[in-house]
């Protein structure tokens, strides 16, 4: 039965996660490098799972426990100033670290007034999609994972700790504004009245809020208008808001390499602040950010994709652009011997935006793939172009490249997937438009699904030996997103 919300803070109650948790035991992992420069994977050797089930010593969120144990982690192996090693080298690895943002009262129902103009596929029930969130975030919980949402990890230490309350209040000073209405001219100001648009009387309405206050102010980005008032109450305000009412999908604002963290930079301009948001988040709990896509480029993360030691992909088209994947690879930020761009030449339809929308990888050799996409006759193909970099310490450095060229090009993606050992399971056209192809992918073959039809035809192909759990998410793929849509993976482990 869903609850019925009437505030902003009924609404973190009712999505709160609360735990009786306590984690044990730690990990050493650390990087590893081969010959030619390439990363490998990481040692074997796991962080703790998260476990609900062990003896309680206190209530506290599942986000919160899991931030402390991985903070002990990095002490104990001497790296107290990095949360933990980030970085992913298959889509198949064992998910370890997930970063999430459950949808939130004061964003989402914003956007869900008018959920066009909110970049959403249709109307939504808020409420309902908070619970489903929070079933998805307790099926990861349930394996083991250490799942940390971005409301939480804004609220960790503000309590105890100065600091991360004034870096709070200063990320939501920067998200707030006062001006003078248009309408005036500032000269008609007396300086008392100047003083309630400055920053120091900003920075005074800020240390008095409480932190979900603050959190209110960067997740929905006010604007106040002032107006002189001819009465004795010196001002009259309306106000505008620029709410993040894609939050709930982490995938985006980044990607995760073989090497680390890569901040992204969104087509939408409302989705730019996301990037930022997300950029604070990982500061704050000490995960390394190795590169930052700049103009020219675009980079949006349901494009990307880790296939191993020696391979990635990253689809370009509607989002993601050619200028984005150069300006990786010329910085060395893959940690993989290719990289395989797989543009949508043909299509760009927003109901395919991304790479993940059409495509999955669901084992270390199996992949789920749009059927309508499949063969060099198909009117939708896409086309990879294969990058493959100089193995040698000496070679030369392309201006663009770096130290990758250019192997082989226009090679239908399909065909490609087979030359590299993968088998394909196709998905219909239908199955795909439902977020069927969108599953998250947790390693050692489990997988979290929200689409039962395209599940039985995965099963049914006899190529996937795992297992699949189904979730409840139609009020979240509502907004134009799935599962691995609305999950960061920081870091995977291979399996032992």
């Amino acid at each position: 039965m869903i609850r019925s919300v009437h505030s902003a803070l009924d609404v973190r109650q009712v999505c709160d996660e609360i735990m009786e948790v306590k984690l044990c035991g730690l990990d050493t992992s650390v990087e590893e490098s081969s010959e030619d420069g390439t990363l490998v994977s990481p040692t074997k050797q796991a962080i703790p799972k998260y476990n609900p089930n062990q003896r309680r010593d206190r209530k506290i969120s599942a986000t919160f426990m899991s931030i402390e144990q991985l903070k002990k982690h990095g002490e104990k192996i001497g790296r107290s100033h990095e949360l933990i090693y980030s970085g992913q080298v298959h889509e198949d690895d064992i998910a370890e670290v997930v970063i999430v943002c459950e949808p939130d009262l004061s964003n989402n129902v914003m956007g869900s007034i008018h959920p066009h103009g909110a970049l959403y596929e249709k109307p939504v029930n808020v409420h309902h999609s908070s619970e489903q969130h929070r079933g998805f975030r307790e099926a990861m919980r349930d394996h083991g994972v250490h799942c940390l949402t971005v409301h939480q990890i804004l609220m960790h230490n503000t309590d105890k700790k100065l600091r991360a309350r004034t870096e709070l209040e200063t990320l939501a000073a920067s998200r707030l504004t006062y001006t003078l209405d248009h309408s005036h001219d500032i000269n008609e100001l007396t300086e008392e009245d100047l003083y309630f648009l400055s920053e120091k009387y900003k920075a005074q309405v800020l240390e008095t809020m409480s932190t979900e206050h603050l959190i209110d102010m960067i997740m929905t980005i006010p604007t106040v208008y002032l107006k002189p008032s001819l009465r004795d109450t010196g001002f009259t305000a309306t106000y505008q808001f620029e709410p993040l009412t894609n939050m709930q999908y982490t995938r985006d604002q980044q990607i995760t390499t073989a090497r680390g963290i890569v901040m992204g930079r969104l087509r939408s301009l409302q989705r730019q602040n996301e990037v930022e948001l997300m950029r604070f988040c990982f500061d704050k709990l000490g995960l390394e950010v190795i590169g930052t896509v700049k103009e020219p480029g675009f980079l949006e993360g349901g494009d990307f994709y880790p296939a191993g030691k020696g391979l990635c992909m990253l689809g370009v088209g509607l989002r993601s652009n050619v200028e984005a994947a150069e300006q990786l690879m010329l910085e060395d930020l893959f940690g993989t011997q290719r990289v395989a761009v797989v543009h949508d030449l043909f299509e760009q339809d927003q109901a395919r935006m991304h790479l993940d929308c059409i495509f999955n990888i669901l084992g270390r050799d199996v992949v789920v793939l749009a059927e309508d996409v499949i063969g060099d006759e198909a009117p939708l193909r896409r086309l990879v172009t294969e990058y493959v970099r100089d193995p040698s310490p000496k070679g030369v450095k392309d201006p663009k490249l770096g130290k990758y060229k250019i192997s082989r090009e226009g090679v239908e993606f399909s065909r490609y997937l087979k030359e590299n050992g993968f088998t394909i399971i196709p998905l219909s056209r239908q199955q795909q438009l439902e977020y069927g192809c969108n599953m998250l992918n947790l390693g050692n073959g489990d997988i979290i699904a929200c689409h039962s039809d395209a599940c039985r035809e995965v099963i049914k192909s006899g190529a996937f030996k795992g297992n699949i759990e189904l979730v409840e998410f139609g009020s979240i793929t509502a907004m134009y997103g799935g599962l691995h849509c609305s999950s960061q993976v920081v870091r995977r482990r291979a399996p032992t």
